[in-house]
């Protein structure tokens, strides 16, 4: 199986890479700045898991397929583009209703409510260039192909990026809920503050379909 040795140099790469603020956590703040704490952590749930199938299709062979395919790298990375801008549209248009929503925050949502964030945050983690990238070209390094189970190991491995990501995503996306919840004092800030998450999300989505491979 993966040896200690593996194990730590590839949770001190995964540090390094998930510290670095990529789509993930830009989308995240993003709905904390748009729709508060609930949503933020529901957006952050959602990204690990999106990004679990990317181990998953890389453990099992078709990550590779996707980093070696400019066509499918293109389609994968645009998809997930436009599904930002679309989001941050949304929440710009929607912003001046911020203030309902600020009162409804830690009160219970509809469950499909819950549920739809967290494929919202789904669809983002698993469109993410950043993590294609890593999985597809950094994950494979650190497996013992002599020991067998490569997929295993793979799915193993895979685990302790998602792990440091929940936690820093959480974080990120509460404090940016807490700075929210000030601008739930006034109604002209808290559209301020909803449309500065939109344009973030906008701005995010153009940077992500500009961006990436060179080839």
């Amino acid at each position: 199986m993966v040896s200690t040795d593996r194990f730590l140099a590839f949770a001190a790469m995964s540090l390094l890479v998930i510290v670095i603020p990529g789509p993930s956590v830009l989308f995240v703040i993003g709905r904390a700045l748009a729709h508060g704490r609930r949503t933020a952590v529901a957006t952050a749930i959602g990204n690990v898991f999106g990004s679990y199938l990317l181990v998953t299709a890389v453990a099992f062979g078709i990550g590779s397929l996707v980093e070696r395919s400019v066509t499918i790298y293109l389609t994968v990375k645009l998809a997930g583009a436009a599904y930002l801008v679309y989001l941050g549209v949304q929440a710009v248009r929607h912003r001046k209703d911020l203030k309902a929503s600020a009162m409804r925050t830690d009160q219970a949502s509809e469950p499909r409510g819950d549920l739809r964030t967290v494929l919202d945050g789904a669809l983002v983690g698993v469109t993410n260039p950043k993590g294609v990238v890593f999985f597809a070209a950094v994950l494979p390094q650190f497996v013992n192909h002599s020991a067998g189970n490569v997929p295993l190991q793979m799915l193993l491995l895979g685990l302790i990026p998602i792990s440091i990501g929940l936690v820093t995503d959480t974080l990120w996306g509460l404090t940016a809920s807490a700075a929210r919840t000030w601008f739930a004092g006034s109604d002209r800030r808290l559209s301020l503050i909803g449309g500065a998450g939109g344009f973030t999300m906008i701005g995010l989505g153009v940077t992500v379909a500009v961006t990436g491979r060179a080839d």
